[in-house]
């Protein structure tokens, strides 16, 4: 393992460093909980996104899927959450983390009650904000090949 080709050339750096207050305003409000844009594909040029998710105290998540063009990791900062690494449901807490590399097989949900927060993070950066709004907008009256076409669209495989 080496390191990758340098990206920037320059002999003395550049004050380009972003700050995200935490008291920034959640990009989305779900029903219960909210999902924060940390960084997102479009602002790492597609390096990586990372997202802050809360659940709330209701839980709730997506079950078994996977991604064929992307990693995805989890890591677990409050409460308990539930997380599938492809072979059993496992309660995870502050500290815990998973990876999934491209087409592992993966789960996760807040367990209510617990307040759970995680950091989700995908490499390389695709664009999740649309996919996370398509789903916190709803899908219901959509016929089952809308949903399918809005999944594939967004790197998601049900299993």
């Amino acid at each position: 393992m080496s390191y990758p080709a340098a990206k920037y050339l320059g002999e003395s750096g550049e004050a380009s460093a972003q700050l995200r207050p935490a008291s920034t305003t959640p990009e989305l409000r779900r029903r219960t909980g909210s999902l924060s844009y940390l960084a997102t594909g479009a602002k790492t040029g597609g390096q990586f996104g990372l997202y802050h998710w809360d659940f709330g105290n209701e839980g709730g998540g997506p079950g078994p899927h996977f991604h064929r063009t992307m990693t995805e990791s989890f890591y677990i900062l409050a409460g308990t959450v539930r997380v599938y690494d492809g072979t059993c449901w496992v309660d995870a807490t502050c500290g815990d983390y998973l990876y999934v590399p491209e087409g592992g097989i993966h789960g996760f949900e807040g367990v209510a009650g617990t307040n759970a927060e995680m950091l989700i993070l995908f490499t390389p950066g695709a664009p999740r904000e649309a996919y996370f709004e398509g789903l916190a907008a709803g899908l219901d009256g959509k016929t089952p090949d809308q949903r399918a076409a809005f999944f594939a669209e967004h790197d998601n495989y049900w299993v």
